[in-house]
């Protein structure tokens, strides 16, 4: 292919050729765009053109990029947040916030009676109205997958551990404990433990002598599992406390507790916005330390 110069066209072109690799194929990507399949790799077809390479083998087999789609997807995504950082910038030279806010979260994190997220979005909407919010809920390793692909610039999650090139800034505290069916409670030393790849669940089976039970994805998962009668599991104190009142799940008495911190995780490396820099002060102002 002859490679040619970058037009208008082109940048809405790299766009959608993004998309598409995050949704991993047209399918996924036609209802995300609302454009049609022709569409999307009429578009795709065009970047290819302009850089003179392949980008990706689409077929029977499925969507798969090739070494130079990975790399032009990468510049890609770094120079498409670079132009979106243009406006909020000017904004806020003149005392302006605008532009998006790109966060993500683990599940019913807003169960936790230490939450104060919602506080800080309604202090985020007051302060700053026409920053644009975009709020996902992710798994643990989707939001670190998310985070070092710059989807998100904020990820909201357990710390669990510290790993080099990440900022963590702690909310509060969600303690985990070991649950049981009322009805299982004197056998529970014996039942399987429920499965998740998640490190209280690894250190639990490492420490306790306990087998390992059927995996599970989700903490309704570990629950409805656990009130089965058949297992025990590690779920966290506030999540376990919903079911109290309709269905018998104890703690195990003679169980662990482990504490995790809630922090907001952002990526060292990369420049801030104001907004994020604003939202993080919020999220620090209602969270005070424990």
């Amino acid at each position: 292919m002859a490679s040619r110069d970058f037009s208008e066209r082109d940048l809405r072109s790299l766009r959608i050729f993004c998309a598409v690799a995050q949704a991993s194929g047209f399918a996924a990507a036609e209802k995300q765009l609302n454009m049609s399949k022709a569409s999307i790799s009429r578009h795709i077809r065009e970047v290819e053109e302009t850089l003179g390479t392949r980008l990706c083998e689409r077929g029977p087999s499925g969507f798969v990029l090739t070494h130079a789609g990975k790399v032009a997807l990468d510049l890609a995504r770094d120079a498409l947040k670079s132009l979106e950082r243009i406006r909020p910038e000017i904004d806020a030279v003149r005392g302006v916030l605008s532009g998006t806010l790109s966060i993500g979260m683990v599940e019913h994190v807003v169960s936790d009676i230490g939450c104060h997220i919602p506080e800080a979005l309604a202090a985020l909407k007051a302060q700053a109205p026409d920053v644009k919010v975009e709020l996902t809920v992710m798994t643990f390793n989707e939001l670190d997958l998310a985070l070092r692909e710059r989807r998100v610039q904020i990820a909201i999650r357990g710390m669990y551990r510290r790993e080099a090139g990440f900022h963590y800034q702690p909310l509060f505290i969600e303690r985990h404990r070991l649950y049981v069916a009322r009805h299982r409670i004197k056998e529970a030393s014996t039942l399987p433990l429920v499965y998740r790849s998640q490190p209280f669940v690894h250190e639990a089976l490492n420490s306790l002598g306990l087998t390992r039970g059927p995996t599970a994805s989700g903490l309704e998962a570990v629950a409805m599992l656990v009130l089965s009668g058949h297992y025990v599991g590690l779920l966290p104190q506030y999540y376990a406390a919903l079911f109290g009142k309709r269905h018998a799940l104890v703690q195990v008495p003679t169980g662990p507790e482990y504490e995790n911190a809630i922090s907001a995780i952002t990526e060292a490396s990369r420049p801030r916005t104001r907004a994020l820099e604003l939202f993080l002060d919020l999220l620090a102002q209602c969270h005070p330390r424990e």
